[in-house]
């Protein structure tokens, strides 16, 4: 992770998404893959990525992992993304706005792009498309398993390997402020 993960963030992107489309739902895959592309976009483009969540890579390609379980109830903050969505089957809804208020500008732009590129694209097209990436291929697990996508192996494919100590010493200056941030907030 290069930024802090946090549900409502990951939340807000959700929804960037999922408004998107008319019923204002889509399939777990999709979301996921539309959310995996947008943050590695991120990092190439800003050397950062929206979510701060984990890479995984899975049978039908990377994923975001503590995204994942959100989706699926098994995250701490299941309850938070439950206020903003329902799983339906194989599908997630959004059930309230959760606004975009942890996001920039140009987060909210990246995933409404990312969103429109693929949106004549089915769920598999999606997914097949995130085959190319070599994080993937590279960590590409077997039979039907996870294996977590190591930093270095994402840092190298997006061409930000030289920048790997400058990247790392951001985070804990990131998560130094938001500790003292959430204390302060707490006396």
């Amino acid at each position: 992770m290069l930024i802090p993960f946090h549900v409502l963030k990951v939340a807000q992107a959700s929804g960037v998404l999922l408004k998107t489309e008319p019923a204002q739902r889509m399939s777990r895959l999709r979301l996921l893959k539309l959310l995996y592309i947008a943050d590695r976009e991120c990092l190439i483009e800003k050397s950062r990525p929206i979510t701060g969540d984990r890479a995984v890579a899975m049978d039908h390609g990377p994923i975001l992992s503590f995204t994942y379980d959100l989706i699926k109830g098994k995250d701490f903050g299941s309850p938070e993304w439950a206020t903003y969505f329902r799983t339906v089957g194989r599908d997630v809804e959004l059930a309230a706005d959760p606004g975009v208020g942890k996001l920039s500008r140009y987060e909210i732009g990246k995933l409404q792009d990312v969103a429109a590129r693929f949106a004549e694209q089915n769920d598999w097209e999606v997914a097949e498309y995130t085959h190319c990436f070599p994080e993937w291929k590279k960590n590409r697990p077997t039979g039907h398993s996870a294996k977590p996508i190591p930093m270095d192996d994402l840092l190298e494919a997006t061409g930000l390997s030289a920048m790997k100590d400058a990247l790392l010493a951001n985070e804990r200056a990131e998560v130094a402020a938001d500790r003292a941030f959430s204390s302060a907030y707490r006396s």
